[in-house]
């Protein structure tokens, strides 16, 4: 057979060689989204019946972070430590640009008036904004901070607005709520734990570690 024989065949075996390697490549990329969707799937199917209210536990049995920062009310005065209550408080993370704030905020105007105390920390606000926000809905806080760069709420332990942080009488962070209080968690985890705290602090003492491991899960 001469060379001129073999030419159209061999080349006659590349296309085909590519046609193959075409549809082996293609079916490759398709089964690429199918994986991804696969892998979603399981993930989902995981935290079916888990909680979404995760307590970071990174974040307590530490002090409130050092800050200096204004007060969002006068922001000619500045804020620290020293100006937290010296009793059980909640430390809420809020903002007028969040919408689960908005869903929070009356909850949180009824904790105000059962008398609970709340450290209001307005996190990435315009203070504009942030001051309407309080005039529209009620200002339940006793005082709140202006976190302009939001990274004192990051020091604090933040994964998302609104958060809210209980802190003990010696200024210790005790528990920890992802997402909105409302009167579900406020009866399930919220109160008891404010309940162990109040008592300990009105017998001028620091709280029993095994309460509060019990009480502020």
């Amino acid at each position: 057979m001469s060379q001129s024989d073999k030419t159209p065949n061999n080349q006659q075996n590349k296309a085909q060689h590519h046609k193959t390697m075409n549809k082996k490549q293609l079916k490759v990329w398709f089964l690429v989204p199918f994986i991804v969707f696969l892998g979603l799937m399981v993930m989902l199917y995981m935290r079916l019946g888990k909680p979404t209210d995760i307590v970071a536990n990174m974040a307590l049995e530490r002090p409130v972070p050092a800050f200096e920062l204004p007060l969002l009310s006068d922001t000619s005065r500045i804020m620290t430590n020293d100006n937290l209550p010296d009793k059980p408080f909640l430390m809420n993370i809020w903002g007028s640009w969040c919408p689960t704030c908005v869903i929070e905020h009356p909850f949180l105007m009824e904790l105000e008036e059962r008398g609970v105390n709340l450290v209001g920390v307005n996190y990435k606000d315009d203070i504009g904004d942030a001051l309407s926000y309080l005039n529209r809905g009620g200002d339940p806080f006793s005082m709140s901070i202006q976190d302009l760069s939001g990274q004192f709420a990051l020091d604090l332990g933040l994964t998302g607005a609104p958060e809210t942080f209980i802190v003990d009488g010696d200024g210790i962070i005790r528990q920890h709520i992802v997402g909105e209080v409302n009167e579900a968690n406020w009866q399930e985890r919220i109160m008891p734990c404010l309940m162990v705290l109040n008592e300990a602090n009105k017998n001028g003492s620091s709280p029993d570690p095994s309460q509060v491991g019990e009480a502020c899960k």
